[in-house]
């Protein structure tokens, strides 16, 4: 048995059920009603080889950041809880991914200490439905409720699409190290005793 969570997070703009297996094969299960959003998280799903359901209902009319945003703080919230305590596990993990024309560099630490740095311009303010502006939304949200260093950087690119989805699996990536097991770490990662 695995790691696994399920959250649910119900306001008068979204309402939200995710399922999240940590050491899963990568099978995701996504409806967000934002296509792209959708396309991006079964990317992070099979690139970081976390199980994953995700089901949104959220307040479209309006736009689509209520259902971006707190998908982010569901998500976050789902990582903290099912890394427990956090022993045994490695707590750093980062990445350098490149898709054609973009390269993204990504760095997590379950340190418990919410911190997003987000450095990278879109070229274009949409793709598809999704608005570009929201990309860093999404990532500071999951920052904040998962008590996690997040740094995410663009270190080349072109193309608003490959841009976004190579940031997603790069985090995918990244967070797949920290959140992973290492036999050599018999408490928690750090001198202070405690994440």
């Amino acid at each position: 048995m695995g790691r696994t969570v399920t959250v649910e997070r119900k306001t008068k703009e979204t309402d939200i059920e995710l399922f999240l297996n940590l050491d899963g094969t990568g099978a995701a299960e996504i409806s967000t009603g934002i296509g792209f959003f959708d396309h991006m998280l079964e990317g992070f799903s099979r690139h970081g080889f976390f199980d994953l359901k995700c089901h949104v209902k959220g307040d479209l009319h309006v736009d689509g950041h209520h259902t971006v945003e707190d998908t982010g703080i569901v998500l976050g919230q789902a990582v903290a809880r099912a890394v427990g305590n956090k022993k045994g596990i490695r707590r750093y993990g980062s990445f350098i991914l490149p898709m054609d024309d973009a390269l993204a560099l990504c760095a997590v630490d379950l340190c418990g200490r919410p911190f997003l740095n987000f450095d990278c311009v879109f070229p274009v303010e949409r793709v598809g439905g999704l608005d570009t502006e929201l990309v860093r939304e999404f990532f500071y949200a999951v920052s904040y409720s998962a008590g996690m260093n997040l740094h995410m950087k663009m270190l080349d690119g072109n193309n608003a699409h490959h841009m976004i989805e190579v940031m997603f699996k790069a985090f995918a990536k990244a967070l797949d190290q920290a959140t992973g097991i290492d036999p050599r770490i018999t408490d928690v990662l750090s001198t202070k005793g405690s994440l």
